[in-house]
């Protein structure tokens, strides 16, 4: 924008002082360039002024609000605990602990007097469980159970995924 149009739409705004005011307006008054450009500029603005902007529909709206609760209905509101999960690793825990427990008894020979009489203790031997027959089973049923998780967890994925591309 170059000086003259600057001037002109400080002088059509209102915003240039007084000095200047009365100065644009003499050079309008007396140049033909000053008018034609101060009127272009004029007309320019008392029909931008004019315009209304427009407003979008009541259903417009009433759409936008709808999709925008919509959106918000699909977040979970709060997180929950799954107390089956929670209790299912404290059984593991203990268990693993009665476990290394009963392992070191196994090995261990208790003495106990009373009074005159020694008494000594021994522990089943758990060695039977520990053979090949045992192991095998115990890893076979550990491989179908992991199986199995891994089958829900991938089939859990695969329908969030179509859940997803049927919202959108």
């Amino acid at each position: 924008m170059n000086n003259m149009e600057e001037k002109l739409w400080n002088y059509i705004d209102g915003t240039c002082n007084a000095e200047e005011r009365d100065a644009i307006a003499l050079l309008i008054a007396q140049d033909e360039i000053w008018r034609n450009s101060y009127q272009e500029m004029l007309t320019f603005n008392n029909e931008i002024t004019a315009i209304t902007p427009d407003e979008p529909s009541m259903a417009f709206s009433y759409k936008v609000m709808e999709g925008i609760r919509a959106h918000e209905a699909i977040k979970p509101l709060k997180t929950t605990i799954n107390t089956y999960i929670i209790s299912g690793i404290a059984v593991f825990f203990v268990l693993s602990i009665l476990g290394i427990v009963l392992f070191g008894f196994t090995g261990a020979t208790q003495t106990i007097s009373n009074g005159n009489t020694v008494t000594n203790i021994h522990l089943p031997d758990l060695s039977v469980f520990t053979n090949s027959t045992v192991m095998n089973v115990f890893l076979y049923v550990d491989v179908m159970l992991l199986l199995f998780f891994a089958d829900v967890w991938l089939r859990k994925g695969r329908n969030n995924t179509k859940i997803k591309s049927v919202q959108n």
